[in-house]
């Protein structure tokens, strides 16, 4: 394996993927540059290839349009022409379910109108187009678009989880530092949408049920030469409240997570979740967990991990105890949300 630099979630990969770990290559490129990337197609022949980069904040999508073009855009156009370049014309990309935008109605089938309300949703829309003239131009291309809904929960061992720098941009993050002590409350963006308990309504989906969609997808592609480019949405095909994800989540962890409600974030919409039908009978593939699964391995995560990758003092000088629901742990100044 190829490390470049200190990479601690690359050493506990290697270890949950047992001997296969032995097997693993990494390389640390931008998708942006285009010529370092030309230099790994240059020292290996890539079957297919996964396409996980990208940014994917909806707000600061919407305070930095410029910057999400270039990196989410810009950087798959690079991949695409030097995968072309080098005859690897197999792959799996993570769209997401921000193309639906505010759908007319839930769940959203893979035929629903595409509309997405924000640029990092336009990012995803407008690379899934380009994949599409690109196997029209060239049908030897086989592609499959894999919109996501909300991944959330952690590797079951506990060792491998989301470890967001700065402010999370996502729920269960978010909710996992609160919980651990790093902050004082949970934000809840909008509490007056048309929902059941007027809080956004998602599509959870756990992370080791998304990773198993990756696995089927890839079989796929390399079972159906007539695949040409094709889309699958990844969910539970269940709705579920910011209320309701926040409710499990305590039942996890044992603990009240203090809440303030706040004004809605620009560009998100009210409720989106999938129809799951076409990846069951296409890929054979279904989601295992519920938010009760979801929500256990995150916590199980967070309690093991309260810093995340880093070291307690990697977050600055001059830390204090915290306790929350029996977890003590230290939180720096510089962390802590008052």
């Amino acid at each position: 394996m190829i490390l470049e630099g200190s990479f601690p979630l690359l050493q506990r990969c290697v270890l949950a993927t047992s001997k296969n770990g032995r097997n693993l290559v990494f390389y640390q490129v931008d998708l942006c540059n285009k010529d370092a990337l030309e230099q790994v197609f240059t020292s290996h022949h890539f079957d297919a290839v996964v396409h996980f980069a990208g940014l994917k904040a909806v707000g600061e999508s919407v305070a930095k349009p410029l910057h999400y073009y270039i990196n989410n855009v810009n950087g798959t156009l690079n991949l695409l022409e030097v995968m072309s370049s080098y005859g690897s014309k197999k792959l799996v990309f993570s769209s997401s379910a921000t193309v639906y935008g505010q759908p007319k109605s839930v769940p959203c089938t893979e035929d629903f109108p595409l509309q997405a309300m924000n640029p990092y949703g336009r990012t995803k829309l407008f690379v899934e187009e380009i994949m599409r003239d690109l196997h029209r131009a060239d049908p030897e291309w086989r592609t499959i678009l894999l919109r996501y809904f909300n991944p959330v929960g952690a590797h079951p061992s506990g060792r491998i989880g989301e470890d967001p720098r700065g402010i999370p941009n996502n729920l269960m993050p978010f909710v996992q530092q609160v919980a651990v002590g790093r902050r004082s409350e949970l934000s809840v963006f909008g509490s007056d949408y048309n929902t059941k308990d007027g809080t956004g309504v998602r599509d959870y989906i756990h992370v080791q049920d998304l990773a198993t969609g990756h696995s089927a997808a890839l079989f796929k592609l390399f079972t159906t030469p007539n695949i040409g480019c094709t889309v699958y949405n990844l969910g539970t095909g269940k709705g579920t409240s910011v209320l309701e994800m926040v409710a499990a989540f305590e039942k996890a962890a044992q603990m009240k997570i203090p809440l303030r409600i706040m004004d809605r974030r620009p560009g998100d919409c009210s409720e989106v979740y999938a129809a799951t039908e076409k990846a069951e009978k296409e890929l054979g593939w279904k989601a295992q967990n519920g938010i009760e699964e979801m929500c256990r391995d995150q916590w199980n995560w967070a309690s093991k991990n309260p810093f995340g990758y880093r070291p307690s003092h990697a977050d600055g000088k001059g830390s204090k105890p915290v306790r929350n629901g029996g977890l003590s742990l230290r939180v720096s100044n510089a962390t802590a949300v008052a």
